[in-house]
């Protein structure tokens, strides 16, 4: 019953990825043709103030969604396989601060997006920041009722708070590379250096992500070979195991 409910919850999750691919490549489409228009030099200006807000929002939501929430995905994987009780623990406690402090700076983010900027939400970078404002608190919420170990919802909880958080995780970052992508349109100011910065970041936490499967593996793998390498074979055994 828990295979087949965890099947439906990750077809679910699959089709909401794909059906998103097209806005982000609408969204991209129409950042092209607003370029295009800006010949007429109709580029925003910002006064220091409002660039400083433009520029902490930014920084807030990337610190949130773009760096703290990946390092707790990250963080809770090594719990599984790790038995011992008291590392265990600070592993979670440290999974759920990174998780609430994430929580926090999308509401500062978020508070100082409604009362500093013009949201008319005609945009997919402001229409998904919604959407993931509303989001990242079902990790969080999931988390609270988290059921004991060994009990019979387990199963499904688990599924559900890793698929949400995986998810929130991705759509964030796809939304940090979409706010930039925006900036430079309004401003006419490259980003390519950010752009740049936070593709490495990506690209070495999916690298972890990726070589804690295998961690354990190789680990057991080197034990093996080890023991195999100093064990002696039948040619070579010791003058006692030949008495």
């Amino acid at each position: 019953m828990i295979r087949i409910t965890t099947q439906k919850v990750i077809l679910h999750v699959a089709i909401f990825i794909v059906l998103l691919l097209p806005l982000v490549t609408a969204t991209q489409k129409h950042t092209k043709k607003i370029i295009n228009e800006c010949s007429d030099h109709k580029v925003l200006e910002l006064s220091p103030k409002l660039s400083f807000q433009i520029i902490l929002h930014g920084i807030l939501l990337w610190a949130s969604m773009g760096f703290l929430m990946p390092i707790a995905i990250l963080v809770i994987r090594m719990s599984n396989k790790d038995q011992n009780g008291r590392r265990l623990k600070m592993i979670v406690y440290t999974h759920a601060f990174l998780q609430i402090l994430s929580v926090l700076l999308v509401a500062v983010a978020t508070i100082m997006s409604v009362i500093n900027f013009e949201n008319f939400f005609d945009n997919t970078h402001q229409r998904l920041g919604l959407a993931l404002y509303v989001a990242i608190w079902l990790p969080f919420i999931a988390g609270i009722f988290r059921p004991d170990r060994g009990s019979k919802n387990r199963g499904i909880w688990y599924a559900f708070h890793w698929l949400i958080g995986v998810t929130v995780t991705l759509l964030g970052i796809v939304n940090v590379y979409i706010g930039l992508q925006a900036y430079n349109t309004k401003t006419m100011k490259s980003t390519s250096v950010w752009n740049w910065l936070f593709s490495i970041e990506v690209g070495v936490i999916a690298f972890i992500y990726l070589f804690q499967e295998k961690w354990q593996y190789i680990k057991q793998s080197g034990g093996i070979l080890g023991n195999e390498s100093v064990r002696p074979t039948d040619q070579e055994a010791s003058p006692t195991q030949k008495k």
